[in-house]
């Protein structure tokens, strides 16, 4: 008899807590999918070059294990921008351009898609309200972790009860940035220098995404952790946007980390 592999999620203990009161989650990997070539795996990315039949059962496969129906697992068209989108139904047509979602509507997953950048789930399980935010650089510094956090308090949560957990993201040993990248951070704000050590590279800088992003959340007044997992490092289970680009591959798959309110 044929096994077919199912997804096995990541969970954090601290999003964990929150079961008892509906709210399930997972930090999905490369495993249980349908994908092949460099996809190989649980590629969910619809802007990926993927066959769209395998993408659609990858999704369906990780709507599944969170008990939600396929077309009621919502991710959104991502930009890096600090935008927020305040969800009740799936999107009627096309998704909107935005890198963060909140709602307190049961039966809906919300899902952000990373291959580098940094995803962040959040819950306030007495409230039952959550988030999820696309975090790269670029949606961090402006604002978007930030910008959940309000979106989710506009819902009813409150501040001192939601916790936000990082999902797999490039580590801080795989991040190499060049000068102009240093050199816009420091100029918003000299403080972000202690973010970035040497490169063996002249002029290069390594970039710390884990600490810039858990630092921000925690002077927001959340509880915050972090899984700690490379998806540079760990071509196994995660794909990786910057390993793709120095591999010189032509295009590069998506994981995604989801959070629901269940009945």
């Amino acid at each position: 008899m044929l096994t077919i592999a199912r997804p096995a999620p990541i969970r954090s203990p601290l999003l964990e807590a929150g079961r008892d009161k509906g709210i399930v989650h997972g930090f999905f990997t490369r495993q249980g999918g349908v994908s092949e070539g460099i996809y190989r795996g649980l590629n969910v990315g619809a802007g990926s070059h993927d066959e769209p039949q395998n993408v659609t059962e990858n999704r369906r496969r990780v709507a599944q294990s969170l008990g939600v129906r396929p077309e009621h697992l919502l991710t959104v068209h991502q930009v890096h921008s600090p935008d927020v989108v305040t969800v009740t139904a799936p999107f009627p047509d096309e998704r909107p351009k935005a890198d963060a979602m909140v709602t307190r509507t049961p039966g809906i997953a919300l899902g952000a898609l990373s291959a580098d950048c940094g995803p962040v789930l959040f819950a306030d399980p007495e409230a039952r309200v959550i988030g999820s935010a696309h975090a790269g650089w670029r949606g961090a510094i402006s604002g978007v972790l930030e910008n959940t956090i309000d979106a989710m308090i506009a819902l009813g949560a409150d501040r001192s009860r939601i916790v936000a957990v990082l999902g797999p993201t490039i580590g801080p040993e795989n991040y190499e940035v060049g000068p102009e990248f240093f050199a816009e951070f420091v100029a918003r704000d000299a403080a972000y220098e202690q973010y970035f050590r040497a490169s063996r590279r002249e002029n290069y800088k390594m970039f710390d995404l884990w600490s810039f992003i858990i630092d921000r959340l925690k002077a927001s007044g959340v509880k915050t952790d972090a899984l700690g997992q490379c998806t540079y490092a760990d071509e196994a289970q995660f794909f990786s946007y910057r390993r793709a680009t120095h591999r010189g591959e032509a295009d590069y798959g998506r994981q995604i980390s989801a959070i629901a309110i269940v009945e």
